[in-house]
């Protein structure tokens, strides 16, 4: 027995990077997700937004039904959001019901598809408090530019003296 004992602790496992979403090889990276409890998982997701998902899980639990957590569920897909609760309309609106705006800025090769944009709404729908209705809309992320446009041109001027003739 202890002969056979002896030759399993000399197995490695490398148990920091296996728990670690930032550093678990991408095969069992599935895997981790499961096991911390992940409810979904796409695979034309980019490997940035696994991660997150996978690295963020259990606080994301743990703060299920607040807008912290509807944040950030959005914030590992890419994508920002603001939230507008009911009472904080003018006029006051429904109770428990909320806006949110979804902006998605297309960082890390993420492109906003309409799947993908479906996929955000239902984790925020699964994030969001029980009781809640929620509308969504969609935001549009611009990046551009100001530029300044001069010309300079050679102007010469003559100044020239006129005497009292008188």
């Amino acid at each position: 027995m202890e002969a056979v004992t002896l030759r399993l602790t000399d197995v490695r496992v490398p148990l920091r990077t296996l728990w670690n979403a930032t550093t678990i090889s991408g095969e069992l990276l599935p895997w981790l997700a499961w096991s911390v409890g992940l409810d979904s998982w796409k695979t034309y997701w980019p490997d940035s937004v696994k991660r997150a998902r996978t690295a963020q899980a259990i606080d994301i639990a743990r703060r299920k039904g607040t807008a912290k957590a509807v944040r950030d569920v959005a914030a590992a897909f890419g994508a920002f959001v603001t939230i507008v609760e009911w009472w904080q309309k003018t006029p006051r609106g429904i109770p428990h019901t909320f806006d949110v705006i979804v902006t998605v800025s297309g960082q890390g090769g993420t492109e906003a598809s309409a799947a993908y944009v479906e996929d955000i709404i239902a984790e925020i729908t699964r994030t969001k408090p029980a009781r809640s209705h929620f509308v969504v809309t969609q935001g549009l992320h611009v990046l551009g530019g100001i530029g300044l446009v001069c010309a300079v041109r050679a102007q010469s001027y003559a100044h020239m003296k006129f005497e009292d003739v008188a």
